[in-house]
Formats: structure tokens, sequence, C-alpha cells
């Protein structure tokens, strides 16, 4: 059966990858792309919804469909404050997962991040520790959670301690083995093909996914 996927953060560095691997997919016959701002990117099967995350009745009608993928997500520096960073981090997914969830849509797949925990001390880890738990309440017939590494590939923004972070880990990649494999970088490419190829499994319930095991899946 052909579904409809619902993408949040499509113009990111994953999403990009995301939404033109589910476009080459024969089993999704539309996707659509939830967007802030007018998105040049006319593709057969390809739908583009300028809304308002403030707005619920719009995103209730946009929020329509069978599978929501949730990439999005932003930095405290480019947001500007903590405050604000967690209102893209955690309150559009949260919020955006709970309107698709009572509009009938079965099955979330949502990006966090290694090492999320709503106990840490990492404001950014608790933060999408605290996401995870949220969405996790809500009651989907099947949830899927990807903690990725550090993530490859070219974004449009320069993230000093992510290409720090990267060079390391790169650096130290084959030494990283065992419980430690998980903290290897990951292409985002690899992350849009396994957050996929998770949804078509028809598991029930939640399953989260560390970097290692998106890794095998995204790759195959």
């Amino acid at each position: 059966m052909n579904k409809t996927a619902i993408v949040l953060g499509a113009t990111g560095l994953t999403g990009t990858h995301l939404v033109a691997a589910l476009l080459q997919d024969p089993s999704f016959s539309k996707v659509k792309v939830l967007v802030r701002q007018p998105w040049a990117h006319a593709r057969p099967r390809l739908e583009s919804i300028i809304v308002d995350f403030e707005d619920t009745e719009n995103l209730a009608a946009a929020l329509q469909g069978d599978v929501l993928f949730c990439c999005i997500g932003t930095t405290i520096k480019k947001a500007g404050s903590q405050e604000k960073f967690r209102a893209v981090d955690y309150g559009i997914p949260v919020k955006c997962a709970r309107i698709a969830h009572e509009q009938g849509v079965s099955q979330l797949a949502i990006m966090s991040s290694i090492s999320a925990n709503p106990n840490s001390r990492n404001f950014y880890l608790r933060t999408k520790g605290e996401m995870e738990a949220a969405v996790e309440a809500i009651g989907f017939q099947s949830l899927y959670i990807f903690r990725p590494s550090i993530l490859i590939g070219p974004r449009k923004e320069f993230r000093l301690g992510e290409w720090i972070g990267r060079w390391l880990f790169q650096l130290f990649y084959f030494l990283l083995q065992g419980r430690w494999k998980k903290y290897r970088g990951i292409k985002a490419a690899t992350v849009a093909n396994a957050m996929i190829a998770a949804t078509k499994q028809a598991n029930t319930g939640i399953s989260v996914l560390e970097s290692d095991a998106i890794q095998a899946m995204g790759a195959s």
C-alpha cells in the first residue's frame, strides 16, 4: 500500500537526504514537507506546505498522512538562547507529534541524539531526552527514535564543535569498537535511509536505535 510521508526538518542536512530518498521510494505515493517559507523544489509526488508552528488548526490540516518523519533541530548558537533552542528541538517535535497522532498518523520516526538523557546535566542532551520521553508518552502504534553520533555531510552553515568532533571521530574511527562503536561518525544519508527502512518493518511499540544500529540498517 502506498503511503503518505510527512517530513519535518526537510531543509536540514538529514532532512534533505530523507526527502530525496522518499521521492525515489515507490512505497510512498506522496511526500509532504512542512516548511516556514516557500521551498522551490517542485517534484512529482512532493507537496510543500507552508505552516505556522503556532497555528494548531493549520498544523492539524497539514499533519495528515501515514508516517511522520522528524529531523528538525538547531543549535543554541543559531537559535540565540537555550529557551529558543528548546522551542525548536522540544516544542515543535512534541507538538507536531501529538497533533499528527490525533489525525491518525500511526508511525513516527524521529531523530534525537546520541547520549540523549532527560536526567543529563548537559542542556542539549537533557532537552533531547525530554523530547524522547514526551513522544514516547503519546502512544504511536510504531515509534522509532534515532540517536546518531556526529553527522557527516555538507551543511549550509559551519558548526565548529561538530567539525572538531567529526575530525576526531574520523581520526579514531577504527579504535571505536564494542560499546564505543556507536560513537563513530555517521553519514546523514545513512541516517535518512535507516529512518525509511525502519518504518517498513511494521514493528509495534517503541524502538530506540543507537548510531551503530542505524549504520547497519541504513547501509544495507
